[in-house]
């Protein structure tokens, strides 16, 4: 759960589960600088797939983030490899982690291309269930134009009443995606810190992924 109301300046604080089922939780506090450079890592996507690409990553780096504040340093990749160890993270640790830290980017506009949605639970034999943190495609708001208005353009507008809208710079357009199209961030599989693993939500609900228990 988020501590306070964010806003896009202000650092956040999160709490995150560990030693399976969420069973020990942990606050942990992301500094509103650190946080802006990854917001603008993720301003750099012209597309959502790019958006996952680098999503992936800055999940992985607020995950590396946590290990310095909280024993979740020590988790291994599946439920078998950190047995016992403090720290350890199982798949309900994870997508509820995972959840909570992409409602802070959410939270600050940093995701522009996806909307944060409930987890979703995958069983694929009686005695093994899996969960995952889930975002889904949107149509983005356009962007402001990045270029400076020309130097010409003040003058015509006060010289006289002209049309100077052909002058003005205009907004790149975005490339064409699949809104409505869901995607699993998937934490679990890999060693602590690793960046998410991204899959469509029917192919990881049809059970792929990394080959681990």
């Amino acid at each position: 759960m988020l501590s306070a109301p964010l806003t896009a300046l202000a650092a956040a604080e999160v709490s995150i589960c560990y030693n399976y089922g969420c069973v020990t939780e942990a606050p942990v506090r992301f500094d509103d600088a650190a946080l802006g450079a990854q917001q603008r890592r993720l301003a750099t996507a012209r597309t959502a797939e790019e958006e996952r690409q680098i999503l992936a990553e800055v999940i992985g780096w607020m995950y590396r983030e946590a290990g310095k504040q909280s024993p979740i340093h020590a988790d291994r990749a599946g439920d078998f490899l950190d047995d016992g160890v403090y720290g350890r993270m199982d798949c309900i640790d994870h997508a509820t982690t995972t959840t909570r830290l992409l409602a802070v980017l959410e939270a600050r506009g940093a995701l522009r291309f996806h909307r944060l949605l409930p987890q979703a639970r995958r069983t694929r034999f009686v005695l093994f269930q899996h969960f995952s943190a889930v975002v889904e495609e949107i149509v983005p708001a356009p962007q402001a134009a990045v270029e400076a208005v020309p130097d010409h353009v003040p003058v015509l507008l006060a010289l006289c009443d002209c049309d100077v809208s052909d002058d003005l710079p205009k907004p790149a357009p975005e490339a064409a995606g699949t809104p409505g199209a869901r995607y699993v961030i998937d934490t679990w599989f890999y060693d602590h810190g690793t960046p998410a693993v991204v899959l469509p939500l029917a192919a990881w609900l049809d059970g792929e992924g990394p080959n681990v228990q």
